[in-house]
């Protein structure tokens, strides 16, 4: 597979994983304050961007693509990373973590999930993304992008500069359909395996932060907190699902405090 891959900067290095319709431009107000004191390596994830898009469901497995990471990660000599992931990129960030430890020097997670343990929920999950994915190869990109930015989910974004939300929707609309389909196939909630029995064996630093305003998203922030030992919850008032986007000040701030503790390791 060839991805798309933003590197920029000198220093210990943070790879930036983004969520479900973006790509490494997601992390654009965050890169030049981080490059200036880490070696940033944002890539633009399977199906995504620049990144190849496969037809194959299983070939966006999150434990192929964190096989993936592991590789590049290798190919770059920046082995081991911290690793900031959001939503979907958080999820692979956790998979990451817990196939290839050591890979990764420490984790930021914002809004994840350990997946669905009830197998009933998350059959269901499964065929939401399959109905989802059916929709997004039928009616094409801008239909998928109306319904998708108007889910509750993102209610936070209607209050971001014009600039900002224009950005959002023109990075969303730049993807191919079939490998966003190929993508909520493959590496969905629905398709993913639990790993809430697994989270005690992430043994690196690790912080999870979540947007007030996210009830659900929330909850399984501090699901995943409450499994990997040690780890701490920030939450950002004020903001959703989101928060890297809605406070990008306030998510830095607490992110960096964070990251910056590699200095001392490496």
């Amino acid at each position: 597979m060839s991805l798309n891959v933003l590197t920029i900067g000198e220093g210990p290095a943070v790879l930036l994983l983004h969520g479900f319709t973006g790509t490494a431009q997601s992390w654009a107000g965050l890169i030049p304050a981080w490059s200036a004191k880490h070696r940033v390596v944002a890539p633009d994830l399977l199906g995504h961007g620049g990144s190849d898009a496969p037809t194959d469901p299983a070939r966006y497995a999150l434990e192929r693509q964190a096989g993936d990471l592991a590789e590049l990660l290798t190919l770059l000599d920046v082995t081991p990373a911290a690793v900031v992931g959001y939503s979907m990129g958080a999820r692979l960030a956790l998979v990451l973590a817990l196939e290839h430890p050591d890979s990764v020097a420490r984790l930021v997670l914002e809004s994840p999930s350990a997946g669905i343990a009830d197998p009933a929920t998350r059959a269901e999950r499964r065929l939401a993304d399959e109905r989802l994915a059916d929709e997004l190869e039928r009616d094409g990109m801008e239909a998928f992008v109306d319904r998708w930015e108007a889910l509750p989910l993102f209610a936070g974004h209607a209050a971001l500069p014009d600039d900002a939300r224009a950005r959002l929707r023109r990075e969303r609309l730049s993807h191919d359909p079939h490998g966003l389909a190929a993508s909520l196939r493959g590496a969905g909630q629905g398709a993913m395996p639990p790993l809430h029995d697994r989270l005690g064996e992430v043994r690196v630093p690790t912080l999870v932060i979540a947007g007030a305003l996210d009830p659900t998203g929330l909850e399984r922030a501090g699901a995943v907190t409450d499994g990997i030992p040690d780890a701490r919850l920030g939450v950002i008032v004020g903001t959703g699902h989101t928060p890297h986007l809605e406070a990008p000040g306030d998510f830095a701030r607490v992110a960096t405090d964070h990251l910056s503790a590699t200095h001392a390791t490496h």
